[in-house]
């Protein structure tokens, strides 16, 4: 079962001649964004860029645009996203920027164009905490970090 919806982008200048973001297969849950650069840019080795889409997304108030690696770059290079995934707010109205960082040995070069990210739609809750005096007792409790086991 899918199921669409229009959201409003904006295009800007320095992205005029960019694609529309689409979904590049039937199942994919995800869009590839763009690189909107006035020129190529090297990434180092542990270093760390912004780079900008060329688009601004206008969001319903349920809905968040989540930033995520593309699987290709994080295999291939080692190129992530420092802050995955990446949350648009259904409030801010600027710029997408990707926040890359290259985890690989080399450098990488990106190029106006290139395809550096995904952008998922996903749905949102607000919750409301509330403040109890205790939580209620489960079998798994306070353990985490591996504590239900490393082998099958």
């Amino acid at each position: 079962m899918s199921s669409s919806l229009n959201i409003d982008i904006e295009i800007l200048d320095h992205a005029s001649d960019l694609p529309i973001p689409k979904y590049q297969t039937e199942g994919a849950a995800g869009m590839d964004l763009y690189a909107a650069l006035s020129k190529p840019l090297v990434l180092r080795p542990r270093e760390r860029t912004l780079i900008p889409t060329g688009l601004k997304i206008s969001l319903p108030k349920n809905l968040e645009a989540q930033i995520r690696p593309r699987s290709g770059l994080a295999y291939t290079h080692g190129i992530s996203i420092l802050n995955s995934p990446g949350t648009i707010d259904s409030d801010y109205r600027g710029e997408i920027k990707i926040l890359l960082i290259n985890l690989g040995q080399d450098k990488f070069v990106i190029e106006h164009s290139s395809r550096i990210a995904q952008l998922i739609i996903a749905p949102i809750i607000q919750a409301k905490l509330k403040v109890v005096l205790a939580l209620n007792k489960t079998k798994r409790g306070h353990r985490g970090f591996g504590s239900t086991g490393q082998k099958a």
